[in-house]
């Protein structure tokens, strides 16, 4: 889902050390034990249909990686979802847009699990109203689940915990047109149109350019990176920083938050230039746009990018949001109007979500607290 995605080298003797920010790319030997272990999925299901479906919800993709869902579970068949508030992102998220659309992938992946236990979910979006200009304490969806002898299973399901956000190089060669279509069939648009994607790279690349080098943006992501293994296990959220380089590193005190946030340092330079070619790498496109920008329509649009994402990953291929572009803080603005024009939205219409799509090396799964640390 849209992130910071930080990814900072330093030179280490002569070897470089990969930092990988949210999504965690890990390119080392090492990783954490506790933090992924939700990806694991215990054959053993749960007796409670909610509970098993909201296993899977965990692993959706969201902003940051700051998992900001809480349920409550009513009787025997409804929950509650609401957002902890404290898991927002004011600086680059001011208007809680693509929080909301995280919960939309949320729903989406319980609603998928759902069905392969035979169970249908009604969703009612914002049973006590839409919250405005930000989110607030009530919930975002009230969820009924009943048995259905009717419902499919979705073809999507056994993607669930292969899909991982890859925030890698990608291959210079763009899918298959069959591939474009088939996750475009998930109601998103794609294109690897090379006039459009020359356009793209640039814009890309100068929107992540732009959040990174103002100060508070930036900020909002340093303060949630998790430095080397223990930290990603004590705290399995927000953007993790991983490798047998970083272990090392931090246990002679050569890196912390205080060195990756200074602009003058070598960790900074070189990780912004890194992350800007890999903004740059895009070899097609995928995007999803709403008639208008209601809380309603920011939830269907997580739905379709998860779906989306989800098609993509049964296919072999990789995504990775671009939505730099799309935020809507002031440092932003002209960008946002450009990505606006580029992709054909007019008067009332948003581009929700933006992304490359393609074929990249293999990506470990991004940390993710347990479903018990959700439940109210």
């Amino acid at each position: 889902m849209p992130l910071s995605r930080r990814a900072l080298i330093l030179g280490a003797g002569g070897a470089g050390l990969v930092l990988v920010g949210s999504g965690a790319a890990w390119r080392v030997m090492r990783s954490p034990t506790t933090a992924i272990a939700p990806w694991r999925i215990d054959p053993r299901r749960p007796a409670d249909v909610r509970l098993d479906a909201f296993r899977y919800a965990i692993l959706a993709p969201n902003p940051h990686n700051r998992q900001p869902w809480l349920i409550e579970l009513v009787g025997s068949d409804v929950a509650l979802i609401r957002c902890d508030l404290d898991k927002r992102l004011p600086e680059t998220d001011p208007y809680d847009r693509q929080i909301t659309m995280g919960f939309g992938t949320f729903i989406e992946v319980a609603r998928i699990a759902a069905a392969e236990r035979g169970y249908a979910i009604d969703v009612i979006p914002f049973p006590q109203g839409e919250p405005q200009p930000r989110l607030d304490q009530r919930p975002l969806a009230r969820l009924v689940f009943r048995r259905d002898a009717l419902i499919r299973r979705d073809s999507l399901f056994t993607a669930i915990t292969h899909r991982h956000t890859n925030r890698a190089l990608y291959q210079a060669a763009p899918p298959t047109p069959a591939q474009l279509h088939a996750v475009a069939q998930e109601n998103a648009i794609t294109s690897a149109d090379p006039e459009l994607l020359a356009k793209i790279r640039p814009l890309a690349v100068r929107a992540m350019t732009t959040e990174t080098l103002t100060k508070r943006t930036y900020m909002e992501s340093v303060r949630l990176m998790r430095i080397g293994a223990a930290e990603m296990d004590a705290v399995p959220d927000g953007l993790p920083i991983g490798g047998a380089g970083v272990e090392a590193l931090r246990a002679i005190g050569m890196i912390d938050h205080d060195q990756i946030a200074d602009p003058n340092s070598t960790a900074f330079k070189m990780g912004l230039k890194q992350v800007q070619e890999s903004c740059g790498s895009i070899p097609a496109v995928i995007w999803i746009t709403t008639p208008g920008n209601t809380r309603a329509e920011q939830l269907d649009a997580g739905r379709r990018y998860v779906r989306a994402q989800l098609r993509a990953t049964s296919l072999g291929l990789s995504m990775h949001p671009l939505s730099q572009a799309l935020q809507e803080y002031p440092e932003m603005t002209a960008d946002f109007g450009q990505i606006h024009r580029l992709l054909g939205a007019t008067g009332s219409e948003r581009v929700q979500m933006l992304a490359r799509i393609g074929t990249a090396p293999p990506t470990l799964p991004a940390p993710r607290w347990p479903l018990e640390t959700h439940l109210l």
